[in-house]
């Protein structure tokens, strides 16, 4: 199997997940391969959920060299998590939900300056990537309490914080795992918790296509008159987001958004 059979399959299949991951693993296969817009094409219908894969893709074909891109995402990721983490309090509770590898990076870096804090982290079906969460920061050495779904108002209740990734973001606001809108309304409404999305700014987009689970992954003998809806990802509204915390800085998500946008053109 070739580099980019092999990328594309990755890809589609959830071995690869993460949207910094997929953008990075995509822009390798489309470096190695002989025929760029086949390999383009591929890429992008690969996972059409995901602008950051889109927007790596259009830079390098535009002429951004690669080794560019990659160093630049490199570079914009320890940012990110330096300025994360100066939001993370010695004896604080931080709820996060699904797994982002820029929360978690937001955390180790925490854990790197001596801070003493607790994760809350939800299991998130059907596919659990809250356990690799979970995981993760416990190799760490990272105190983690992992909660299921339906008691994340149990988790979230002694929280100083929520923080979550994203896959898109708009200016209406950050589109995340399904469960993400809930959270972060009874987060703001109710605890009055900061709710932060944690991203890179190449994450913006004007078009979001939710992305259907297969009824299969939720219930796979449910009775056949059983209608069962499966969105993967959901809005976040702006009005419950306190702030995007990207390599731009701590910004609301419109003034995000307008200078995420800035900043990509400077690039082209």
């Amino acid at each position: 199997m070739d580099l980019l059979k092999k990328t594309v399959e990755d890809i589609k299949s959830l071995r690869v997940h993460g949207a910094e991951s997929i953008a990075e693993y995509g822009l390798k296969a489309w470096e190695k391969s002989k025929d760029k817009d086949r390999a383009t094409k591929l890429l992008i219908n690969s996972r059409p959920t995901e602008p950051m894969l889109h927007i790596v893709l259009f830079l390098a074909n535009s002429g951004v060299s690669p080794k560019k891109i990659m160093s630049k995402l490199q570079e914009d990721k320890k940012r990110i998590y330096k300025i994360g983490a100066k939001l993370i309090k010695n004896k604080s509770i931080v709820f996060i939900h699904c797994h982002s590898s820029t929360v978690n990076g937001i955390l180790k870096e925490a854990k790197k300056q001596g801070k003493k804090f607790e994760v809350h982290n939800t299991e998130t079906r059907p596919f659990y990537q809250g356990r690799i969460t979970s995981r993760e920061l416990a190799q760490e050495g990272i105190r983690v309490v992992h909660y299921t779904d339906s008691s994340a108002m149990v988790a979230m209740k002694k929280a100083d914080l929520f923080l979550f990734g994203a896959d898109a973001v708009t200016s209406r606001g950050p589109y995340n795992k399904i469960g993400t809108e809930m959270f972060a309304e009874v987060a703001r409404k109710y605890f009055k918790i900061p709710v932060y999305c944690c991203t890179h700014s190449w994450k913006v987009t004007d078009r979001v296509r939710v992305e259907q689970l297969s009824r299969r992954d939720i219930w796979s003998e449910a009775p056949k008159k059983v209608e069962i809806h499966t969105p993967a990802f959901e809005l976040a509204e702006a009005k419950f987001v306190t702030g995007i915390i990207s390599e731009l800085g701590i910004l609301p998500v419109k003034e995000f958004v307008k200078k995420a946008r800035e900043e990509l053109r400077k690039m082209k």
